[in-house]
């Protein structure tokens, strides 16, 4: 299957495309050797993220999801989250896992633009509403406080 090329990619789509490309050479993946590279667009902020593996796998954190924790470390969580890019070495453009589309959803929507590659530079670009159809979040506090 060829990568498809939804929507043109923009100058803020190739500087998240260099900084996931810069974080997957900081990947820690000892057992797969499978690494990922992430970067998420918080406001006017990229933030990037690597996968991080060990010994007891259920502990290691994709790519996309060290970006978004790092956003909020870093305390640059407070702008929304208007677009994501991933990379791996794959043969198509790489696609997150599910876990990492609920939290990419919850914290950019289904708007969220997500640029998906790989190493040898097909694109496809894409919403997450596209990536989780009926997405699911919770309602804001402030929001089930006016209902009470």
């Amino acid at each position: 299957m060829a990568a498809r090329k939804t929507e043109r990619l923009t100058p803020s789509d190739r500087a998240l495309l260099v900084a996931a490309r810069a974080a997957r050479e900081h990947a820690h993946a000892p057992w797969s050797q499978f690494k990922v590279g992430a970067a998420a667009l918080f406001g006017d902020t990229i933030v990037p993220g690597c996968n991080v593996e060990f010994d007891v796998y259920g502990l290691t954190n994709c790519a996309e999801r060290t970006a978004v924790f790092a956003a909020f470390a870093h305390g640059v969580a407070t702008q929304p989250l208007t677009a994501m890019a991933v990379i791996a070495d794959t043969p198509e453009p790489a696609s997150p896992c599910g876990a990492c589309r609920q939290v990419m959803f919850e914290c950019g929507g289904p708007e969220l633009r997500v640029i998906l590659t790989n190493t040898r530079g097909d694109v496809r670009i894409t919403r997450m509403r596209n990536l989780l159809p009926d997405g699911f979040r919770l309602e804001k506090k402030a929001a089930r406080r006016r209902k009470a």
